[in-house]
């Protein structure tokens, strides 16, 4: 277990006005800091209502007090939670309180998960699904960020590692005993293992890119010439309006967002300037900046016509639609809202089986030790076909990936990237 001599505290739920606000309370010094607020403490993972105290035995509140025991809490620390009435008042009178006890210092930011961390209680990956979790907007993000942090990719790092070393084992043992004789098989074994985590770890990265649209959301373009509808189109899946509406040409000149939840999904509708050749400078940067931003896109909307005409590529999976269907009958109208259902049901439908491929991998420091393993494995494959002048090497490749899905889960090499992830976070997780 990680040595924190200090005890930390901080509000753990939302601030401001509440019906219940929690207090959390972790460290050596946990238990003695609560029972000096609260006198006797209840029994261990048991609520029960307590008088809170200040130092000179003035009430300050009445709570419920539950004390969790050193390894069977959070941050595998004795922690104490005080669920008080959630008046601003109140939690700053206990907080005040706390910060006059001796070794108890207020929670930097995050710090309750870094201690849950570095007493093994979670990997990284779980902490930052629990980051996600707790930034997660639409329904299909929770149950990512739940995924993650319920430890699904860790079992699964956890498998490839036991595979490679059980490979790693084959080979070793096949060059420790080169010259006596070794039963058929071995290197065949240790070259289906490794054929085996390669094709899972490739799955894990091919998923990748959907797994970030789920995470950050994802960006749908609305491209068409000037005047065809987008913008009036943005401002009817917006229901307010986010973009000028005008009939003069070139008046959408930069790109207007409105982030959208559909069916569970994080949606940002991009209005893209109007493409077309035009001598006005500034106008035409906009176009360039529209068929940049659109080529970028997860998933286009082209109204009235597509690439060939307006110069950005039609993928599969992209839409093509008539543009003012009050006016031509057919289509889409952001006027009158004729077809904006019925399009906003096939982009769902269409983000829907983007997301069917998705993997756990949602980080990008998750695509980066993945595609190290992938490529360490492609290496150790390649050079355990060679001949046997080669199996030194493909050992060694075998270990650099376990080192890379070791770096995955947060137990080599990562100490670069701690502050970046526990920035995060509030104080009180």
């Amino acid at each position: 277990m990680a040595d924190h001599g200090d005890t930390i505290f901080a509000l753990a739920s939302a601030r401001g006005k509440a019906g219940v606000s929690v207090i959390r309370i972790s460290g050596p010094g946990a238990r003695d800091a609560a029972a000096t607020l609260t006198g006797d403490l209840p029994p261990d993972r048991e609520a029960r209502l307590r008088v809170v105290r200040d130092a000179a035995g003035g009430r300050i509140d009445a709570a419920l007090v539950l004390v969790f025991p050193e390894d069977h809490s959070f941050t595998g620390e004795s922690v104490v939670e005080l669920q008080t009435h959630g008046s601003t008042a109140v939690v700053q009178a206990v907080l005040a309180c706390l910060g006059q006890l001796e070794g108890c210092r207020l929670a930097e930011p995050g710090e309750f998960t870094r201690r849950a961390l570095d007493n093994n209680r979670l990997t990284l990956t779980e902490v930052e699904g629990l980051s996600d979790l707790i930034e997660a907007e639409t329904e299909a993000q929770r149950k990512q960020a739940d995924r993650l942090f319920r430890g699904e990719l860790r079992a699964r790092a956890e498998e490839w590692r036991q595979d490679l070393i059980r490979a790693s084992a084959l080979i070793e043992a096949s060059i420790d005993f080169a010259d006596e004789e070794i039963p058929d098989g071995v290197i065949a074994e240790a070259q289906d293992l490794i054929a085996k985590t390669k094709r899972s770890v490739d799955l894990e990265l091919n998923g990748a890119q959907a797994a970030r649209g789920v995470r950050e959301g994802f960006e749908v373009a609305i491209v068409g010439r000037p005047n065809v509808g987008k913008s009036t189109l943005l401002n009817a899946i917006a229901r307010r309006d986010a973009a000028i509406v005008s009939d003069i040409a070139g008046t959408t000149r930069d790109i207007v967002e409105a982030r959208v939840d559909l069916n569970g999904q994080n949606v940002l509708f991009l209005d893209t300037a109007g493409l077309r050749e035009s001598g006005d400078t500034i106008e035409q940067l906009g176009v360039e900046k529209a068929r940049s931003r659109s080529s970028a896109a997860d998933l286009r909307v082209f109204l009235g016509e597509g690439a060939s005409e307006l110069g950005v590529p039609v993928e599969s999976s992209d839409i093509v639609i008539g543009a003012k269907a009050d006016i031509s009958g057919q289509g889409v109208s952001g006027l009158t809202g004729e077809g904006v259902a019925e399009l906003l049901k096939e982009v769902s439908d269409r983000l829907e089986t983007f997301v069917a491929g998705s993997s756990l991998a949602s980080h990008e420091r998750h695509v980066v030790a993945l595609s190290d393993a992938s490529a360490e494995l492609a290496l150790a494959g390649s050079l355990l076909g060679s001949d046997e002048g080669a199996f030194d090497l493909a050992a060694e490749s075998i270990r650099a990936s376990i080192t890379a899905l070791e770096r995955l889960v947060g137990r080599v090499g990562i100490e670069d990237v701690y502050d970046e992830i526990f920035r995060s976070f509030c104080l009180g997780k």
